[in-house]
């Protein structure tokens, strides 16, 4: 065997040392422990009022950029020492991000600018810069998402495209921070990872992981075909050899009038369902020319109380046994159908292939967000070759951090769920003595089965107790300002009394009335509430 020279090992032990070394440096890495004035332009866009300020995050001596104010527009930009290549080998891009105060509404994303040949400055750094890659968190209303887009070149019509992952994973909902891990890979594919664990994995080229796809289709319809005049969609069409029975009467109404109910026993016919309070008296500053004709308020009739009804009487409605409504033929299969019509497939012409995405290179990174909160915290930004590297800041910078962080929020959520099960023992003891007056007695029964329920689980001991104030308030609101009650129930051998509905042409001709006697409840009802409750004297209308 030949043995090497010492020269050659020594060289090549160098070589690989060397190589090792250039492979542990992160391409591009920013932890903001020193001020971020000078190296981080902030865009002289007029629209971007934010502040952007360096920070400590809460409870901890490392520094972050912070967004310090709510409601506003936010742009920065860093421009790399040299443009970073994403072609045929891994690039893991990463970052921290502290919700301090939540995220109702915002973004918290990277932006991986395109070189500034493609036409942008860090001064006018905006939403329309050109980017590479968006990456990170966004969410507001029902968007909930870690994005993750591509914007990439169709070759043949010069076009950027932004292509959205499909299905990323969510934000996490918490205040703790966490790091966001994009990582491509040579064999085309991306993989997404929430504070190291593995959240998504996609294939750029693959029509199922990103939308719009890379690579469109082949074909697509026809924008000049245009669909036959006699082409017949219709696959069930009337029967025209059907005809309406002789007997089938359409003016028959829904309801008929109950013949056979007769008015209940005791039925006050000459007592309206209110009258006035006796107990009323006109205010002394109420001006008859200012004010109008003063009324005493309405309470409930005391005489209809212990009786079935009161006022004129009228029979109860019934369901019409003749009725058939509008007769309509039966459907029969079309023997025209022809199918649903779709245009012809021609050759798409923005149709291109390829073996790998046309990644464009990266010069600089930027957070371009708008936001209703502050307290957003990012930190340690990093752009390198190895996942390896990229696992080990994770552990050096963002570990310790969240542990510590976690471990506050365990032990603040078992203070508070300690103290909270003593508080609720109380409450429950006093619900129970309450379900026991006997001015609730109607009510005993519901009450305590909202308790026993409350008992069994104690998260929902606030709507309980929500629950039960209503059923209170609302008993002590009629026994002192009185409302309607609901009349005594007639007899068993009586016909109950149904409302008799309207048909479509009563609703249209009385919709009108309806919505000015509804508005007039409704004012009524606020000049109640404004009044804490009482009942306002009523002001007669003028004619």
């Amino acid at each position: 065997m030949m043995k090497m020279k010492p020269q050659i090992v020594l060289v090549a032990l160098v070589c690989a040392l060397v190589t090792q070394i250039y492979a542990s440096d992160p391409l591009f890495y920013e932890s903001f422990d020193e001020s971020f004035e000078g190296s981080w332009i902030v865009s002289g866009k007029e629209e971007y009022q934010g502040v952007w300020k360096r920070e400590k995050s809460d409870g901890h001596e490392d520094y972050g950029l912070l967004v310090t104010q709510p409601a506003r527009k936010y742009a920065i930009v860093k421009k790399l020492d040299k443009p970073v290549t994403l072609k045929d080998k891994t690039i893991v891009l990463q970052f921290e991000v502290r919700l301090q105060n939540g995220l109702e509404c915002g973004g918290a994303y990277l932006k991986y600018l395109r070189p500034q040949e493609a036409g942008w400055t860090p001064e006018g750094f905006d939403n329309e810069s050109p980017y590479a890659i968006m990456f990170g968190p966004d969410k507001c209303g029902s968007t909930n998402k870690v994005h993750f887009i591509l914007k990439h070149k169709n070759p043949k019509t010069g076009n950027y495209v932004e292509h959205h992952l499909k299905y990323p994973p969510s934000v996490p909902s918490d205040k703790l921070t966490h790091v966001y891990t994009a990582i491509l890979e040579p064999n085309n594919e991306v993989r997404i990872l929430i504070d190291g664990d593995e959240k998504k994995k996609a294939n750029f080229l693959s029509e199922e992981d990103f939308e719009p796809a890379l690579i469109p289709s082949k074909t697509i319809p026809d924008p000049e075909d245009k669909k036959p005049e006699d082409w017949d969609e219709r696959e069930k069409i009337p029967d025209p050899e059907a005809s309406k029975p002789s007997d089938w009467d359409e003016n028959a109404p829904m309801e008929i009038e109950d013949s056979e109910a007769v008015k209940p026993e005791g039925w006050l016919d000459d007592e309206p369902e209110e009258v006035d309070d006796p107990e009323a008296s006109k205010p002394e500053d109420w001006d008859d020319e200012e004010d109008g004709e003063w009324e005493a308020p309405k309470i409930d009739n005391p005489k209809c109380e212990l009786a079935p009804g009161c006022g004129e009487w009228k029979k109860p409605m019934k369901s019409n046994p003749e009725y058939k409504g509008k007769w309509s033929a039966p459907l029969i299969d079309n023997p025209g159908y022809k199918g649903i019509w779709k245009p012809r497939e021609i050759p798409n012409p923005e149709y291109f292939e390829i073996s790998s995405p046309d990644f464009e290179p990266i010069s600089a990174v930027g957070i371009e967000i708008w936001t209703m909160q502050d307290g957003i915290l990012f930190d340690n930004v990093l752009i390198g070759e190895s996942e390896k590297v990229a696992e080990e800041v994770r552990e050096k910078t963002w570990k310790a951090k969240y542990e510590v962080e976690k471990e506050k929020e365990k032990t603040e959520e078992e203070t508070v769920s300690s103290g909270l099960s003593g508080i609720q023992k109380t409450v429950f003891d006093l619900l129970y003595k309450v379900a026991d007056l006997p001015l609730l007695e109607a009510y005993k029964i519901k009450i305590i089965d909202l308790i026993e329920k409350g008992e069994k689980q104690p998260n929902i001991t606030l709507g309980i107790i929500a629950s039960i104030v209503v059923v209170f308030v609302t008993f002590l609101f009629r026994l002192l300002f009185g409302g309607k009650k609901p009349a005594a129930a007639p007899k068993p051998t009586v016909a109950p009394k149904t409302e008799k509905k309207s048909t479509d042409n009563d609703v249209a001709e009385s919709s009108g009335e309806k919505k000015e006697e509804e508005e007039e409840k409704e004012e009524e009802e606020e000049e109640d509430k404004t009044d804490g409750g009482a009942q306002k004297p009523r002001r007669r209308r003028a004619n």
